[in-house]
């Protein structure tokens, strides 16, 4: 893929999006460019992914640093020897426990290769990655932002950035998951630039009652 953004590009994609949309140049002059959030490549990102599925970051790091430190590492084989009992003293619900679990011996077999996804467009990436058990779109959009830096993905399951994506367009509580991508499309082809404005405001702006 030539078009991702990377450390050193980010800026200057920041730069292109911004001028084209008064909100989000309202949400950089508040608090500048968002931080440069990204996760390698690697098995233990996904784990760390779907262990986010639903959850509050702050108890699926809880959860991943367990497994971390029950594991020594991170790795698909060393989590498939962990017992269900091990698995809940790490925090892993038993639903979760088999997504990783799939995932790992998915791995394993060759059915998931995850350098390959590296040069594929986004829509095999996401193909390949909703095959697998436990693995829907969220996970699949998260894993295109933070690991592949895709530029033009918006999470439409990530609440984060639908709700910030609402209050910073002055958008009623119940506008329509449909209605959020419509708005989200003007920022092609750099909506995974957008996201990450969102999710910026999101976590800069003082939180007020939901309308």
């Amino acid at each position: 893929m030539t078009n991702q953004f990377t450390k050193s590009t980010f800026h200057s994609f920041c730069d292109k999006l911004i001028p084209t949309d008064t909100d989000l140049a309202a949400i950089f002059n508040a608090y500048g460019y968002p931080p440069f959030w990204n996760r390698p490549n690697t098995f233990e990102t996904l784990v760390h992914i779907i262990l986010e599925q639903q959850v509050s970051l702050a108890s699926a790091l809880s959860a991943l640093n367990k497994l971390k430190e029950h594991l020594q590492e991170l790795t698909p084989a060393r989590l498939l020897l962990l017992t269900d009992e091990e698995m809940r003293a790490c925090y892993v619900s038993r639903q979760k426990n088999s997504y990783l679990k799939y995932l790992a011996e998915a791995i394993l077999s060759g059915q998931l290769n995850l350098a390959a996804l590296e040069n594929m467009p986004d829509e095999e990436v996401r193909a390949r990655l909703t095959a697998l058990k436990g693995i829907g779109n969220w996970t699949a959009d998260i894993y295109l932002i933070f690991v592949l830096q895709h530029p033009d993905v918006f999470p439409i399951g990530d609440l984060a950035a639908a709700n910030a994506l609402k209050r910073v367009k002055n958008l009623p509580a119940e506008t329509t998951r449909e209605q959020v991508l419509e708005v989200a499309a003007q920022w092609q082809p750099y909506r995974s630039i957008a996201t990450m404005l969102l999710w910026h405001y999101y976590l800069s702006a003082p939180k007020k009652a939901a309308k």
